[in-house]
């Protein structure tokens, strides 16, 4: 499930690299605020879930390891 989530976080950002799990996406310039609702649908997609507009803010996937445990509550 992991590498799954930082291929979508290369595809969203249009980053080659690989973030750390617990760096911030948002004060790397991985993740905006229009790429993160990017990110949520293709994690909504790849996962079969429907994040509540209320989960959609920057605290929730502000690293791998959060989104990671998102992932994993909503499965």
């Amino acid at each position: 499930m992991k590498e799954t989530i930082l291929k979508l976080i290369q595809e969203t950002s249009g980053k080659s690299e690989v973030p750390a799990d617990d760096e911030s996406l948002f004060d790397s310039g991985y993740l905006d605020s229009f790429a993160l609702t990017d990110l949520v649908t293709a994690l909504e997609a790849k996962f079969g879930f429907k994040a509540p507009d209320s989960d959609v803010n920057p605290r929730k996937f502000e690293t791998v390891e959060k989104i990671v445990a998102y992932v994993e509550g909503h499965q």
